[in-house]
């Protein structure tokens, strides 16, 4: 059995190499995604699943991933139809009866103060978060 580069990296630096490997405007927006995750929630954890999604938990649940795309990055909240948008984040995925996503596409600007308050109500509705 061969020891493949999941196996070796931690999920921070698979992250990171993801970020890096994605040499135009994706790479930039999963990064400013990351930083206000962890900006947001502090205690988040960084995953690295289904073979190459950025995941971040809380209390061992999923608060949101961060996919890659041609045409966007979509961040997906695992809980996000019982979460607050009141700025109307919200663009994808709505639909479902759980989660909420957002497409970020070239050009498009993060409100980042409402993106954070997304991710606190998510960290808090799996039992995490800090009062601010």
């Amino acid at each position: 059995m061969t020891t493949t580069e999941a196996d070796t990296k931690s999920p921070s630096e698979l992250i990171d190499q993801r970020i890096a490997s994605l040499d135009d405007w994706r790479g930039a927006t999963l990064a400013q995604i990351r930083a206000l995750i962890r900006d947001a929630e502090p205690d988040v954890v960084e995953e690295w699943k289904w073979r190459g999604v950025p995941t971040w938990y809380v209390n061992g649940k999923i608060i949101c991933t961060g996919e890659s795309y041609k045409n966007a990055i979509k961040t997906t909240f695992a809980k996000g139809a019982t979460l607050d948008d009141p700025k109307g984040l919200f663009n994808s995925s709505l639909d479902g009866n759980v989660r909420r996503a957002i497409d970020f596409r070239e050009g498009d600007a993060i409100d980042e103060e409402a993106f954070k308050a997304l991710v606190r109500a998510a960290s808090a509705a799996n039992g995490g978060g800090q009062k601010r």
